[in-house]
């Protein structure tokens, strides 16, 4: 198949033509889908996405008036694609449904850790020849409550991690899993959760139920100093309401992987241009607030399992047998 990716970095352009073999003709571009380049897609057959590519309804009709017929994800969340919309098209949309939990999950302890350690600053004073502990204080894990939105594939390796650290596991999952039920964690309902947690991780996906999941009603809820970490999308979180709980103290801390207005700023070296998101500088402010640029998932293993997936879906779609197909539910 005649395949555009778009978003390509450098570093995932050699995985893909090391596993690619020479079997699908694959193009590559650093510019991300949008309605601005869609155009770049006429005469493929495939277009290759990432997270910070647009999939609304307007490019999946490009898209479709150009002779795409598949939408090869290089994800697992699908949140930027409008189903709905590729559906009624007859666009065929596939997604790298687990590439590395672990990943994902051991970026969410070292968020965890560099917070309630303070381990980023500790640095920094180093850096400078400031040895001092003072305002450095922080807490053990050991004894507290931590409560996990999700107990997917990243939510049960976070709960195996956090089990060896003495903790107290509660979680808020429509669908209980087994693996962290004999892990001793329980499930609780979601205001049981905010009321009770010292530290709320969350990883579930993006969807209108969980959309600002952590917003002003949740929020209040919460104790007083708790600490907030999220690895999986932006919007789960309203940027508005936790600046204003990091404000009052309610949110002791907040380690962020992803931002809700990402797409406009992550992926790209922005060092020499004016950020004029304001909530985001807003957020860079706070001394108890830690953010990575979409990174959790970023290892070798990780990279090397989304790169093979991505091709078996193509390979196989090609084949008539379509695997890890997004449904409209």
């Amino acid at each position: 198949m005649r395949v555009l990716v778009f978003s390509a970095k450098s570093y995932e352009i050699p995985y893909f033509e090391s596993f690619n073999k020479g079997h699908h003709d694959l193009q590559f571009t650093e510019l991300a889908l949008n309605v601005g380049s869609v155009e770049m897609a006429v005469e493929f057959d495939a277009v290759c996405c990432f997270v910070c590519d647009d999939l609304n309804r307007k490019v999946l009709e490009k898209l479709k008036r150009q002779g795409v017929k598949l939408i090869a994800l290089r994800s697992a969340g699908y949140d930027h694609v409008d189903i709905k919309a590729a559906h009624e098209l007859e666009l065929t949309v596939v997604r790298v449904s687990s590439y590395s939990p672990n990943a994902i999950a051991e970026f969410t302890i070292g968020l965890l850790l560099a917070l309630v350690r303070k381990i980023p600053r500790a640095h920094d004073r180093v850096l400078r020849h400031n040895f001092s502990l003072e305002g450095q204080l922080g807490f053990n894990l050991q004894g507290k409550t931590i409560g996990l939105i999700g107990t997917g594939n990243i939510g049960t390796v976070t709960a195996k991690i956090l089990s060896g650290f003495d903790c107290k596991l509660i979680a808020y999952d429509p669908f209980p899993n087994q693996a962290c039920l004999d892990l001793g964690l329980h499930y609780v309902s979601q205001e049981q959760l905010f009321q009770s947690a010292d530290v709320i991780s969350l990883h579930c996906p993006l969807n209108a139920d969980s959309h600002h999941i952590i917003g002003e009603k949740n929020l209040s809820l919460m104790k007083k100093g708790v600490v907030i970490i999220n690895t999986g999308r932006g919007a789960l979180i309203d940027t508005a309401a936790i600046i204003q709980a990091l404000e009052s103290g309610k949110v002791a801390a907040l380690g962020i992987d992803v931002y809700e207005n990402e797409r406009e700023l992550f992926f790209q070296d922005r060092s020499d241009e004016m950020i004029v998101d304001t909530q985001f500088i807003h957020l860079q402010s706070f001394p108890n607030v830690l953010i990575t640029a979409h990174q959790a998932y970023f290892t070798v293993e990780a990279l090397e399992n989304i790169v093979n997936t991505t091709l078996d879906n193509i390979t196989s779609y090609e084949k008539g047998r379509c695997i890890n197909e997004v449904k409209l539910t």
